[in-house]
């Protein structure tokens, strides 16, 4: 079996509510989670009733049961992580071949990363995790199996924000604006921090991390 994860950075709402009165503002994202019959931008195909199949156990042990979590960004497994739980999916259902879902931030860590993205204007979206073997079809597409098992539906950035502003200070044009004070050692500490990602995954990570700091200070 093999991780197989799938992103959709289109067809994704970010929803703010407004605040009443004495409580915080909630916030929700929702939009086309899962596709099948359609091979993705990864070169791969779900069957629909293979991906149906897995859309009605999901719900009936995770989203009804208050423990579909996922995390911002995709670590390199299929376990979720608790302490990088950014969100709760509290709704999915399928519409035709497509699997639409709904989310709530949640108020954790990464939740609030998530919260300041959205308030920022960033663009990003959801990136379905899970398990199963892949076997090409007639047609020389790779078709997920029916051993394919769902594990979460991730938060992940569009990568052309951080990727620019990370070819940006790797270039040495980006300038941290505090104060008042331009501040290029954050710019070098960034740089340092990415160029010394341990993995793929850890990359992610800090760049993610280096484009939320960047943000909060302008």
């Amino acid at each position: 079996m093999f991780l197989i994860t799938e992103t959709n950075l289109d067809n994704v709402n970010l929803i703010k509510e407004d605040a009443v009165e004495g409580q915080p503002s909630n916030y929700f994202i929702e939009g086309i989670f899962m596709q099948s019959e359609k091979k993705n931008k990864n070169g791969r195909n779900y069957p629909r009733d293979i991906l149906m199949k897995e859309v009605k156990r999901y719900n009936k042990e995770f989203v009804n049961n208050k423990r579909a979590l996922g995390e911002l960004g995709h670590p390199e497994g299929p376990t979720v992580n608790l302490d990088r739980v950014s969100h709760m999916i509290t709704e999915l259902y399928e519409d035709g071949n497509d699997v639409y879902g709904r989310a709530k931030i949640m108020d954790t860590p990464m939740g609030k990363i998530v919260k300041n993205l959205i308030d920022e204007g960033a663009n990003i979206g959801v990136s379905s995790r899970g398990m199963g073997s892949l076997k090409k079809n007639k047609k020389g597409v790779n078709e997920v199996q029916d051993d394919f098992m769902l594990a979460t539906v991730d938060i992940v950035s569009d990568p052309s924000a951080p990727d620019a502003y990370v070819n940006g200070i790797m270039e040495g044009k980006e300038w941290v604006w505090d104060n008042g004070i331009l501040k290029p050692q954050d710019v070098e500490r960034h740089k340092k921090l990415i160029e010394g990602a341990a993995s793929k995954s850890d990359r992610e990570d800090k760049i993610l991390f280096a484009f939320v700091d960047f943000l909060s200070k302008m």
